[in-house]
Formats: C-alpha cells, structure tokens, sequence
C-alpha cells in the first residue's frame, strides 16, 4: 500500500497541483482547533471513567499499552510514553498496588521488569477504550476508503520523524506512509 490517493509524494511536487500547501495561519488555526476538540471529545468519556479511580490521563496510556504488550518492559514503556522514570513510577506503583498491573523481573535479566495487567487491569482498559473505538468507529463510517487513508497518514505525518519507525513496530504496520 502506498500513499493514498490525493496525497502528493515528494516526486510529484513539481507537477501542478489544484491544493495549496497549508502554511499560513488562517489555513492552520482551524486544524489545530479541531485537534483540540477531537481530543477533549475522544478523551472526555475515560476521563470519567479514570475519575473515578482517582487516575489520570497517564494511568490510562500506561494501561492502554501494557494491555496491547503484556510482558512490555518498564524501559520500553518508557520510550512510548516520553515521560521520566519519576513520573512513571508513581503512576505505576497506583497501577500495581490497586491491582490493575503487576510487575515480573526478566528471565534472563533480573534487573529488567515487565509489566502484565492484571484481568481487573484489562477489564479496566477494555472500558476505557470502549467508548474511544465507538467514537472512531461512528467517524469512520462516514468516510470513504480513500479519506480513511489520507487520515492516517495525516496522523503519521504529525510523528517526529526520529520516531515514525519505532511507532510503525509497536504498531506492528509496516511504514505505508513514507514518501519516496
């Protein structure tokens, strides 16, 4: 699978195009707006879910990821998260001394641990991105296939390039949204 249709790839940019590229501020502004209404939308009904745990926004990405990587290492989860160890830590020792995820040493490196949710653990998480999925789902559904596509790689496009390979592995996709 390749770019999707629409999408411009960079041997294409010297052949006429009926878009302009989006560079001013007008143009921007709405998308950046509308990023933050999808957001506050898509992340509103777990965070009343986390509320009454008395988690957060973080504790849901730490069990989004160690249920979709049972065995994840701390040191892994680290690198997906982008956040520091203190900050991991005390949301991690919430997670595990609630019940939600426990923590095994390495097999063959005592020092490393891996992370494994718990079934309230994963009962928890299948909650909070229940209502995520039929927020996507009911948006996709009135898109095409072709648009469908242009999404993600608009999604893919907005990663830092020093960590698109690394989220196309977690992913488990191959990278369909380089450009040649």
């Amino acid at each position: 699978m390749g770019e999707p249709s629409g999408i411009k790839s960079a041997n294409n940019a010297n052949k006429k195009s009926t878009r302009s590229a989006p560079n001013d501020i007008d143009s921007l502004m709405p998308v950046i707006e509308l990023l933050f209404f999808a957001y506050r939308d898509f992340v509103s009904e777990p965070d009343e879910i986390l509320h009454a745990f008395g988690f957060g926004r973080a504790h849901h990405r730490v069990l989004h990821f160690v249920n979709r990587q049972p065995g994840l290492r701390v040191a892994d989860l680290l690198d997906i998260l982008k956040i520091t160890k203190q900050s991991l830590a005390r949301v991690l020792k919430q997670l595990v001394e609630e019940g939600f995820i426990e923590q095994h040493a390495g097999s063959r490196d005592r020092r490393e641990r891996h992370l494994f949710v718990t079934d309230k653990g994963a009962k928890l998480a299948q909650d909070l991105s229940k209502p995520q999925l039929k927020r996507i789902a009911e948006a996709l559904e009135k898109i095409d296939e072709e648009h469908r596509e242009a999404i993600k790689y608009f999604l893919y496009s907005m990663i830092t390039n020093d960590d698109k390979i690394d989220v196309s592995k977690l992913l488990g996709t191959p990278l369909v949204y380089t450009r040649s």
